[in-house]
């Protein structure tokens, strides 16, 4: 299938790892001209470096997404460089699984800042220029931890939930300026390989502890018997931006082997 993709200008945040790095890949593979930008520069130039050796056009401009001042300036240089912005991708995301009583207001803050206004400050970044093409796509990674809460991940989750809610209520506001936001949930996505995510990744501490027997047991809870991957999740992200997904708008899927079911 032709998505429509070709020469269409792109930003994924948190795209130098894991499921972002696998969304900016599979995205260029579609002729899409992409910029990432990510928190950990290290790890975004050797993603930028591996795109290169692969012969895709990835570009990457460094931002905190939890700084509004950084995320304008990202913003703009992508419109100054390309004179668009066809689609954005909110893939930020950092937890650590815990019980919400041994957690620190300190903790409680960067979940907040980074997964919920992370989404709120890319967002009305790039509206501008969508505004004025008459045309945008905006897909935010959530958590099936918003959709029906999850053992250890209160705060994470509420503000996954609260991104799902924003997502509506905007489409409501902006769909007469042919603006479409949507959510794509993964479940459990381990990444495939030590060298796919960075030293700042919510993945770091928890790659080496993911021995065969620990993931065997956690594919039991879902309906597939398996664990997503970062191209799963790429897939379906890469579709919903598209043209083809012309007609589906505010909507949330659930990409996560049957995990939940709404």
């Amino acid at each position: 299938m032709d998505l429509g993709l070709k020469d269409k200008v792109v930003i994924v945040t948190g795209g130098a790892a894991n499921i972002g790095r696998t969304i900016a890949h599979t995205f260029a593979k579609e002729g899409a001209k992409v910029t990432i930008t990510d928190w950990d520069e290290k790890q975004a130039i050797a993603m930028i470096t591996e795109a290169k050796g692969m012969g895709l056009d990835i570009k990457q401009i460094p931002a905190d997404v939890t700084n509004w001042d950084q995320v304008q300036a990202m913003a703009n240089k992508v419109k100054a460089d390309t004179g668009r912005i066809d689609i954005l991708v909110n893939n930020v995301g950092w937890d650590i699984v815990s019980p919400f009583m041994t957690q620190t207001r300190d903790f409680w803050e960067k979940v907040v800042n980074i997964n919920f206004w992370g989404v709120i400050n890319c967002t009305r970044a790039v509206l501008d220029t969508m505004i004025e093409q008459k045309k945008g796509s905006i897909v935010t990674i959530a958590s099936d931890a918003g959709r029906m809460g999850e053992f250890g991940e209160a705060v994470y989750g509420g503000c996954k939930a609260g991104v799902i809610c924003i997502t509506k209520s905007l489409e409501r506001e902006l769909g007469k300026h042919g603006i479409r936001l949507n959510n794509v949930c993964p479940g459990m996505t381990p990444p495939g390989a030590s060298d796919e995510i960075g030293e700042k990744s919510l993945w770091k501490d928890m790659f080496t502890a993911l021995t065969p027997d620990k993931l065997e047991k956690a594919a039991k809870a879902y309906p597939l018997r398996k664990l997503g991957k970062p191209q799963d999740i790429a897939d379906a992200v890469v579709f919903m931006a598209s043209d083809r997904a012309g007609h589906i708008a505010g909507q949330t899927l659930s990409v996560s082997g049957g995990y939940t079911m709404m």
